[in-house]
């Protein structure tokens, strides 16, 4: 491992905390796309399932930034624990009425309960941030934090559908669920490197999304999120055509790969200049990467395809969290990364519901039109916001870690 990486984990309780976020981070890439293969397996209807992914996405975007405000308020240990245990029950009540053919409705009611999973991704990069803000480790801990999520994206994907398809449908939501449940839970034993909550931020501040840059990255990443649900369910649908359904996991994970291998390079960089024309550039990279899907016409032509179009993605990642440390005050930064993957999920709601239906009207390879379209309207939105980004809110009056000092020292 290069030295700045290594340097990470000098912190006493470093490698722990950061297993145990990984292995809570593996729901992000199996629950959802477990979900398509099970029900499309047991049912054959990929709107349904396209619409139960779509509905978990959601939840979790209504419900993921208001734990985190708790997380920030009270702590990771008594907020997660008790969010963990609703979406364990609601993953086993899904399961269970797959199993024996309930209604629909049951479905997207447990599907909505599934939402209440907690963003470990956040919690883990608040406890970096809690050890390395203000220096240059702080980059290279957001950039080990985006090759952790790229290699939940490769790994979980091909563990969720092979189990599926190789042993029983429900496996990989099931094994999700577990996986849910040791990280949690391991993650909150860990009190030495959990942040101090700030009770304060109970009667003042408001939502961290009141933020102007917060809320031009979150509009943008709805986009973005559109994206990624689009391509999940499109690359199932594109392989089960061809015969090949299980080869849809490797695909996927080649497109993680290419975001991982960015990453890994990202974080040793220091590049100069503005962050937010770095975040900017990579935005549009996004949206270009995702022409050359609309020519694919075979398995090995959309690997390659989806592995450079990954090249983007980690980079973009890690540049959207450090403004996030110059938009949001220390006090809600746990909601304010949470705020970005809310409007992932928004998008990967959008993304994997449309293109479901788009899916069953016109078939897979019709379906590689939703994010090439998701791509130009994430840049449009991206350009009409960056004036946004290019300067502090005026409430703040300097960075976040001034505006924060201050208000200590006011407090005091």
């Amino acid at each position: 491992m290069p030295s700045p990486y290594r340097a990470l984990f000098a912190a006493p309780g470093s490698r722990r905390f950061s297993v145990a976020g990984f292995l809570g981070r593996m729901p992000l890439s199996m629950m959802g796309i477990g979900v398509v293969t099970m029900i499309s397996q047991i049912s054959g209807r990929y709107g349904l399932a396209g619409a139960l992914s779509a509905t978990i996405a959601l939840a979790a975007a209504a419900i993921g930034p208001q734990i985190s405000r708790l997380v920030d308020q009270f702590g990771q240990r008594r907020v997660l624990r008790p969010a963990a245990l609703v979406a364990l029950a609601s993953a086993a009540g899904l399961l269970l009425a797959t199993s024996f053919g309930g209604p629909d409705w049951v479905l997207f009611v447990c599907a909505a309960g599934i939402g209440a999973v907690p963003s470990l991704g956040a919690m883990v990069r608040a406890r970096w941030a809690n050890l390395y803000r203000g220096t240059p480790l702080l980059h290279t801990a957001y950039s080990f934090e985006s090759v952790v999520d790229e290699v939940c994206f490769i790994v979980g994907p091909i563990v969720s559908i092979g189990l599926s398809t190789a042993w029983f449908p429900e496996a990989g939501p099931l094994l999700a669920a577990c996986f849910l449940a040791v990280g949690v839970f391991w993650l909150t034993a860990q009190r030495s490197t959990e942040p101090e909550p700030h009770p304060r931020a109970r009667h003042g501040g408001g939502s961290a999304l009141r933020s102007r840059g917060l809320q031009v990255l979150v509009a943008t990443f709805v986009a973005t999120g559109t994206i990624f649900g689009a391509v999940d369910v499109v690359t199932v649908a594109f392989a089960d055509e061809r015969g090949h359904k299980g080869a849809a996991s490797v695909v996927l994970a080649l497109y993680a790969a290419g975001s991982c291998v960015a990453g890994i390079v990202f974080g040793l960089l220091r590049l100069p200049g503005a962050p937010q024309r770095r975040w900017l550039l990579g935005i549009c990279a996004m949206a270009v990467s995702m022409i050359p899907l609309l020519l694919v016409g075979n398995l090995p032509f959309l690997a390659v395809a989806l592995f450079v179009a990954g090249l983007s993605i980690a980079p973009t990642m890690i540049t959207t969290m450090s403004l996030i440390e110059e938009h949001v005050p220390r006090a809600q930064s746990t909601e304010g990364m949470t705020w970005i993957s809310t409007g992932l999920a928004v998008g990967v709601a959008l993304g994997s519901s449309v293109a479901g239906w788009v899916i069953d009207a016109a078939g897979a390879r019709a379906g590689y039109g939703v994010p090439a379209v998701s791509g130009a309207v994430a840049v449009a939105v991206g350009f009409l916001g960056y004036r946004r980004l290019s300067r502090p809110a005026p409430r703040r009056g300097g960075t976040v870690e001034q505006h924060s000092e201050r208000e200590e020292r006011h407090v005091a």
